[in-house]
């Protein structure tokens, strides 16, 4: 049995404007993770299957381990393709916003979104949503947003409509958003929607393949190098910290999504509670957090960085350089020194 957590009158106004809409657009938070990709590809195959047309648009490119799901190859990016995206937006009817918050987390298409004269439907699943949207789907405390979409399409009474590749892509953004199910996914209704995904023909071992064991030679050149070189331990607070900056990313070549998972390694140390993870482009400094045991990522993030996200995993991003980012780390963990020692594994 699982749990009728989206209220009633979001899930029937939601299917009013889905069935009365003619053209459809997915947008997704900037750099899309497995989640985005999940929520929004699976979300685009259901509206497909009862005869909409839509369109997913992402703000720029994903990581190359996630080029393999389907209908991947119809995803427009917005950072390649801008005046094809504005017509689109210009002409949609109904806009979902997918895995975000708040129009901050969509860069440059942001304007767009909130200028485009269509219905807004937001679903995700981090704290703390903006009002710009007409519907608002939002619960924290679900794993992912693509167990967002599950919930929503079966609420909606299109289970059956459901595709084996909508299956795929959902049961995708579930895996990658609670790292294989190792974090936020303690919930036994997690474990009953991937039953009913794996009728549908998803084979997990395959999938769990194709995101996990598709990388690159340099990504394990970069992820050595950041173990050996760049990893600075806290036993004080319990607490590792690897830093790469933009100039060290291109020493090795770096591709979108070669250092997924690196943030996660650290956690594996014995006795070690928080890791951080901190990696330089052009423009900014992103954090990633992961915690262990009640130690609240999110609220370290969302304190010290203006971040978010969930108890154990949580990220923000840094306008500052890499030093000043890495010296309010260490000023913020002097703040929670008690609670990290106090955390119980």
């Amino acid at each position: 049995m699982i749990t009728k957590i989206i209220e009633e009158d979001l899930i029937q106004k939601t299917k009013s404007y889905i069935l009365n809409a003619s053209d459809i657009v997915i947008v997704t938070h900037t750099s899309p993770d497995g989640d985005a990709m999940g929520s929004s590809l699976g979300f685009a195959h259901f509206l497909r299957s009862i005869d909409k047309s839509v369109t997913v648009i992402v703000p720029n490119s994903y990581p190359k381990f996630l080029k393999w799901m389907p209908s991947v190859a119809r995803v427009v990016n917005f950072e390649e393709e801008r005046e094809r995206c504005e017509r689109v937006f210009n002409e949609a009817d109904l806009i979902f916003a997918l895995d975000f918050n708040v129009l901050t987390r969509i860069g440059a298409m942001a304007a767009f979104v909130a200028d485009a004269k269509a219905t807004k439907i937001l679903v995700d699943h981090h704290l703390y949503p903006g009002n710009f949207a007409d519907v608002i789907i939002s619960y924290p405390n679900i794993s992912s947003t693509s167990e967002m979409i599950f919930r929503l399409i079966c609420r909606m009474g299109y289970f059956t409509e459901m595709s084996k590749a909508c299956a795929e892509c959902i049961y995708t953004g579930m895996m990658t958003d609670t790292g294989a199910f190792t974090y936020n996914s303690n919930s036994s209704e997690i474990y009953s929607i991937i039953s009913e995904l794996l009728k549908k023909g998803v084979d997990k071992d395959a999938i769990y393949d194709k995101v996990n064991n598709n990388h690159s030679l340099s990504r394990f050149q970069l992820l050595g190098y950041a173990l050996n070189n760049k990893m600075r331990v806290f036993p004080e607070y319990r607490t590792v910290l690897i830093t790469l900056t933009k100039e060290e990313l291109e020493k090795f070549s770096h591709r979108k999504g070669d250092t997924e998972g690196f943030v996660n390694m650290p956690l594996s140390i014995e006795n070690i509670v928080f890791s951080a993870f901190f990696t330089e482009d052009a423009e900014k400094v992103k954090v990633s957090f992961r915690s262990r045991g009640d130690f609240p990522a999110n609220e370290f993030s969302a304190k010290v960085y203006g971040g978010g996200g969930h108890l154990n995993a949580a990220g923000g991003e840094s306008y500052r350089s890499m030093e000043e980012t890495v010296d309010m780390f260490e000023k913020a963990l002097a703040e929670y020194q008690t609670m990290l020692l106090e955390t119980k594994l």
